[in-house]
């Protein structure tokens, strides 16, 4: 009789048959490559004895169906109310289209940043109609890719400003009218650059006094003015007018460009992002044309490619930290991408029509709520307005607030006597009816007509006038504009994307399926807190699992990417010395391999940086490192490491860098860029680490969405816990405009680590390690691969040499390109090491994809040693001609290598073949021809031909 053993196959092993590629024989066969007789004795030989945490992680997993259960459960405790709170968060509605074909989308919402230009044209034209709609909205000429929130983005504008302005003044004035948490995050900005914070009313503006000013347009209470004379003042004492607008009030009111405005700043929220108690939402920056090479993020620029074709690239990519690194005067490395291109086409989806629409109807519903009550005797504010009023109700306010709790809606507490009103979107007369129920009025509202903005604030000029802002008259259409967009991308939906200290791994989609469910993302930030319950509960669980995983005592959610969370971890080393009189600490110790955002944090939190050498083999060189830490003394604040190294290594003396930094009374500051490598193995609070971000965006899953959203959030040991970042409504030190950061995104790798269970996620780490050493070993012969550590073995990540091949000729972007023609995105580039290729599979690819994408470099160096052997010139090589393009297939063809070579190397695939739609970008000429904007449209025409 036959006998059945269904536990042949576990369908509800996430971790082993979901998450992680190669199969447990396929692991033999790796190992085998690699010279180790088991993964055990791999491990062993990889991650010192010294270092590995005693308890194993033991929590179980749950199956998807049971982790989406419980999501659910978890979601019922969300009490979701109409929220009329305002304050930059406002109910907006996604149109289906959006949601499904990009939010919802992996090949949008796995894809990485676009640092490769050939494979990211999709989402740089997305990101290229973002700057336009911000610049024509704002009146500015150009405009950025996104910021982390509008409360970092004024920060971030307020550093800018110090930069540009021709005042030598020290202090900054900030309008009153500024949301609240946007004037804390200023100030936690402002302290460590000794910038004096003068918080006011904008009559009270002394322009001599200061380097800048930022306004508030519409203001937090709803005021709208003139800024003319204000931006005026500002430019005869030669300081720089900021102001913090909103994109939807803009489709009617005059645009700050207009009235004189320098920068503008603010979020893109409204259009069509849910709020998910916090974000992710994409901030927007503008700027005069003179102050574009100061801005800080991401620019998308228009270029030509090889062939002269026009193609879109990252601009000014010389900027900030990627250059300047402890000069820098802004740390940001993630933007918000994804919530950018979102954002794109909610603009796109309503044209300039539909948003005028849309502004009129919620400013009218505006005037109706101001008008009934005002009939009904009560105080409103102000008497110009946009979308929000406050009324002034005395000692009612408790009750006011309690009747429309009542009523499901959630309104603005302001001081003890005021309440504040925003309408949005979502409002509609059933919303005016229970709010005016809530103020005991019963009679039915009289809608307004006529608008409450003066003449002379009416917007007169036009915007989004740009063909690509009006294909909006079917869905049909909108839906193959970005199926068009997404096809021209590569993301992991596609291929592998082995990029080194980036961990482009599985986002599974039971782990994305919450954040869009209403429970979850129609949540204000500011909502009462017991109708979060169910986020409340999935906070205290992350953040206790976390702990488990880390080592550490405590953590903070709030930083809302990993140069944020640097950021936050040095502010809170600064203020636990602080708090121990030690005021005189100010040096930071970081080795020269840093990440460029590790120096550029430490100088924004007012410290020095003293670089620490790299010994030969890539370590921290210890004998440098003892004598500079020495030599600071009582002055050492912090050192910031990364571990295991940029170099890819774990390097023994991590222990004695840590007890040396503590000798001298400094902390230790370890980057979580690579926790991929440590979870389950290492913790970092063991090991002499006192804060750490993690970048949940790599190790934890969240998806990289073309450029963010991230997370990286702080763990720290107990004696820095009380200086962690204050809650931006009042606390001291916040770091983000919420108080959870983007709170929906948490969801993420909630759901990974349930999934994953604490042995899942161990054998993850141990097959990422696995994976990284049996591309090392298989490439070994062919390429020379960097920093083996002390027992041959590299960590999650190694580095390919490519240095040697430049004596003919061919150089790392060669390579990289001609990747592209593979099917595969290429490593990172020349990072840490310069002309270096740094390849990090993760623990998701199949061992299938990582031999494809051995495949692909090894007759890579075929055709590098061809030209090495005079057989081909490397000027009409197919490495030079990379990538090849559906063009070049079709062209006269006269290469002195066959049209197979060039568009079907080794690792491509033949059916399913991916052309990238532009050839090599010409980066010298994108930079000296800066154009933001979307060019015309016979350029479009151009390109489709």
């Amino acid at each position: 009789m036959t006998r059945w053993n269904p536990t042949d196959y576990n369908p509800d092993d996430f971790a082993n048959r979901r998450h992680i590629g190669p199969s447990p024989a396929e692991m033999e066969e790796m190992l085998a490559a690699v010279g180790a007789e088991s993964l055990d004795a791999l491990i062993e030989q990889t991650v010192p004895g010294s270092i590995r945490q005693d308890a194993a992680l033991d929590w179980a997993p749950l199956s998807e169906a049971a982790l989406l259960d419980r999501m659910r459960a978890v979601a019922a405790k969300n009490e979701v109310m109409t929220s009329l709170i305002g304050q930059g968060y406002y109910g907006t509605v996604t149109p289906p289209a959006i949601q499904r074909n990009i939010l919802e989308n992996p090949a949008w919402y796995t894809a990485y940043t676009p640092y490769q230009p050939e494979i990211a044209q999709g989402r740089l034209e997305a990101l290229l109609n973002y700057q336009t709609m911000v610049s024509d909205l704002t009146g500015l000429p150009v405009a950025n890719a996104s910021l982390l929130d509008e409360a970092t983005a004024a920060a971030e504008a307020m550093a800018m400003a110090q930069r540009v302005a021709k005042s030598k003044a020290k202090g900054f004035f900030v309008s009153e009218n500024l949301h609240p948490q946007t004037i804390a995050v200023i100030e936690t900005r402002a302290e460590p650059l000794g910038i004096e914070v003068i918080v006011g009313r904008p009559e009270d503006l002394e322009p001599e006094a200061v380097f800048g000013a930022i306004f508030q347009y519409p203001g937090t209470f709803g005021h709208i003015r003139d800024l003319s004379a204000e931006c005026a003042a500002l430019h005869d004492a030669k300081a720089v007018a900021i102001v913090a607008t909103d994109l939807l009030a803009l489709c009617l009111l005059r645009e700050p460009g207009a009235m004189g405005a320098d920068i503008c700043v603010g979020s893109s929220q409204r259009f069509g992002v849910p709020m998910g108690y916090g974000g992710p939402h994409a901030a927007f920056m503008s700027c005069r044309d003179a102050f574009k090479r100061a801005m800080p993020g991401r620019i998308v620029g228009v270029s030509i490619d090889a062939k002269g074709n026009q193609a879109y690239r990252l601009a000014l990519q010389t900027r900030e930290q990627h250059i300047r690194r402890e000069k820098a005067t802004s740390n940001v490395c993630t933007a918000q991408a994804l919530l950018a291109v979102m954002a794109s086409f909610y603009a796109v989806f309503h044209g300039p029509v539909g948003l005028r629409a849309i502004a009129q109807r919620v400013h009218l519903h505006a005037v109706t709520i101001a008008d009934a009550l005002r009939a009904a005797g009560a105080e409103v504010e102000p008497e110009a307005f946009f979308d929000t009023i406050t009324v002034r109700v005395g000692v009612g306010q408790l009750g006011i607030l309690a009747a429309a709790r009542n009523h499901d809606i959630n309104l603005r507490r302001i001081g003890r006597d005021r309440v504040g009103i925003s309408v949005d979107e979502t409002t509609d007369a059933g919303v005016i009816a229970r709010l005016l129920d809530s103020f005991g009025i019963t009679d039915p509202a009289t809608p307004a007509t006529a608008p409450a903005i003066p003449e002379d604030l009416l917007r007169e000029s036009d915007y989004l006038t740009h063909p690509v802002f009006h294909m909006n008259r079917a869905e049909s259409e909108m839906m193959r504009y970005m199926r068009r967009l997404s096809d021209r991308d590569l993301a992991l939906d596609r291929a592998m994307i082995p990029l080194g200290s980036c961990t482009m791994k599985l986002n599974a989609a039971a782990e994305m399926m919450p954040i869009t469910w209403p429970e979850f993302g129609a949540l204000h930030p500011f909502a009462p807190a017991d109708q979060a319950a169910g986020y409340a509960e999935m906070l205290e669980d992350l953040t206790e699992k976390l702990c488990t995983i880390t080592g550490y005592d405590a953590f903070s959610m709030q930083p809302n990417s990993g140069a944020q969370g640097e950021y936050a971890g040095l502010l809170t080393i600064q203020a636990y010395h602080r708090a121990n009189g030690d005021d005189q600490r100010d040096v930071c110790l970081v080795p020269s391999s840093a990440h460029g955002t590790n120096p550029a944090s430490a100088q924004m939190c007012g410290m020095k940086v003293v670089v620490v050498k790299s010994a030969p083999n890539g370590d921290i060189d210890l004998e440098d490192f003892g004598d500079k830490a020495k030599a600071a003394g009582d002055r050492l604040a912090a050192v910031m490491i990364t571990y295991p190294s940029t170099h890819g290594v774990f390097e023994d003396t991590v222990r004695e860098v840590c007890r040396i930094t503590h000798e001298y009374g400094g902390q230790v500051y370890i980057d979580g860029a690579n926790m991929n490598a440590l979870v389950g193995l290492v913790k970092p609070g063991e090991i002499g680490g006192d804060v750490s971000h993690l970048n949940l965006h790599k190790t934890f899953a969240i998806p990289h969405g073309g450029g963010g959203p991230g997370m990286g959030p702080i763990g720290v040991k107990a004696h820095l816990a009380p200086h962690l970042p204050g809650d931006p409504r009042g606390g001291d030190g916040a770091v983000s405009a919420a108080p959870y950061g983007s709170a929906s995104i948490l969801l993420i790798s909630w759901a990974y680590i349930l999934m994953m269970g604490g042995p899942g996620l161990t054998q993850a780490t141990r097959v990422a390690i696995l994976n990284a050493n049996y591309i090392a070993a298989r490439l070994a012969g062919a390429y020379p691969i960097l920093f083996m550590g002390n027992r041959g073995r590299v960590a999650h990540e190694c580095i390919i040499d490519t240095r040697p091949f430049a004596e003919h000729g061919v150089t790392v972007d060669d390579i990289a390109k001609r990747l592209i023609d593979n099917g595969f995105h290429a490593p990172t580039m020349s990072w840490p090491v310069s002309g270096t290729l740094m390849v990090e599979p993760t623990e998701s690819e199949t061992k299938a994809e990582i031999d494809r994408f051995i495949a692909a470099l090894l007759s890579i160096r075929e055709e590098i040693q061809a030209v090495a052997d005079g057989e081909v010139d490397v000027e009409v090589s197919p490495l030079r001609h990379a990538p090849h393009t559906v063009e070049d297939l079709v062209a006269e063809w006269d290469r002195p290598y066959s049209r197979e070579q060039g568009c079907f190397p080794a690792g491509a695939f033949r059916v399913d073949k991916y052309w990238p739609p532009v050839g090599r970008v010409d980066n010298v000429h994108g930079d000296r021809n800066l154009i933001c904007t979307c060019p015309p449209l016979e350029d479009y025409a151009e390109a489709a031909e």
